[in-house]
């Protein structure tokens, strides 16, 4: 298998590393699909299990340089910054949801770095016409689509950065989510395709929802490293247990349960009655306040809803009338609120991270321990 070998090494200062840790022979596909059969059918999960992991700490390097994570949810408005002297203008970022989840610096990328994710989704792309993706361990199938679709949503909202929300994104007439430039085994995929006609529709467990990153505020947040078949059912309770207490996720008005709209969104596929479903698969996750909320409401909305950006400058240039280089003043304004939090969260005693211990390697076959279904 080729070795990745682009501008974002460099950018990263790591050294080269395989893209596939094991070398694997071409296997081509055994079944014949009928012009009838769904083209996506081809990317479903089939029973030749073939002993394969693909190495992701190329893209777990970069991740760790851009992402910039803002702590646990507080369910509390964010901490006003300081009013800067001479000016009532406000920089950066307004959401109420600023300080949940995660931020990515796209304002920090240059070209040589917006290129370098493109090389990167093609290599990934060009690992499945060499290993055959369906048929390697479940977890690791998952882990590839969703690193696949989280590179070509950040190569994409790079490249068109500065904005302020990316649903305005358009590829060739079409939106981000629906345009189709994804080419796995000759089929072009769009980042909506990924999810639903490939992951949602042959994955049971709706905590793969959460494992997708949608470039806003409003979604699931972007992880500091890449996504690992042996970790990838830890990695995806982690994210959704930040997102199911936090704001954005659910939030509790009279007797009502508000919920994301992205729960909606993925109902057809995991909640099909959704007021049952929904609570069921919530109360694997909330913790303190948001069990009481879950508890207390006899009903279900989902209305929550943010487009903004996830990115550590609100999606716009820095000034440069209040501004000293990139580090303008909305990243600054935001940096200040996220330093006031974690003061606050240790002020407090809160926990702001739990130690998992999992996926041991035992005699046996490891990849059956944790298999996201």
């Amino acid at each position: 298998m080729r070795s990745y070998k682009t501008r974002l090494l460099r950018w990263v200062a790591i050294p080269p590393v395989a893209l596939v840790a094991a070398a694997s022979s071409v296997h081509a596909q055994e079944e014949f699909y009928s012009i009838a059969q769904p083209v996506y059918e081809t990317f479903a999960p089939n029973d030749r299990t073939i002993k394969h992991r693909i190495d992701y700490a190329v893209w777990t390097s970069a991740l760790s340089n851009f992402v910039v994570s803002m702590g646990p949810p507080l369910r509390k408005r964010p901490f006003e910054p300081p009013s800067k002297l001479g000016t009532r203008q406000r920089l950066g970022h307004n959401s109420i949801y600023r300080l949940d989840g995660a931020m990515v610096a796209f304002s920090f990328m240059n070209d040589d770095v917006r290129a370098s994710f493109t090389e990167y989704r093609q290599d990934l792309e060009r690992v499945a016409d060499t290993l055959d993706i369906q048929s390697i361990p479940r977890n690791e199938q998952l882990a590839f689509w969703f690193n696949l679709h989280n590179v070509a949503m950040v190569e994409q909202i790079a490249y068109a950065w500065p904005i302020r929300q990316p649903h305005e994104i358009m590829i060739d007439g079409v939106t981000l989510d629906e345009a189709k430039f994804i080419t796995v085994e000759g089929i072009a995929l769009s980042p909506r395709d990924i999810r639903e006609k490939i992951v949602y529709s042959h994955w049971k467990n709706p905590k793969v929802i959460y494992g997708f990153w949608r470039g806003v505020i409003g979604g699931p947040a972007m992880q500091r490293e890449a996504f690992e078949g042996p970790r990838v059912s830890d990695q995806l309770d982690r994210a959704a247990r930040e997102f199911a207490n936090s704001r954005r996720g659910t939030e509790k008005r009279g007797g009502t349960l508000h919920v994301s709209t992205l729960y909606e969104e993925a109902a057809p596929y995991f909640f099909t009655n959704f007021e049952h479903d929904l609570r069921s698969h919530l109360r694997q996750y909330v913790e303190r306040d948001v069990v009481r909320m879950v508890e207390e409401t006899s009903t279900t909305k989902a209305t929550l809803r943010e487009r903004d950006i996830a990115d550590l400058s609100g999606g716009a240039r820095a000034n440069p009338f209040f501004s000293d280089g990139r580090l303008g003043v909305g990243i600054a304004a935001l940096l200040y609120q996220r330093a006031k939090k974690f003061e606050y969260v240790e002020r407090k005693g809160l926990r702001t991270g739990r130690v998992i211990f999992s996926n041991i390697d035992l005699p046996g076959d490891p990849e059956d321990k944790g298999v996201v279904e």
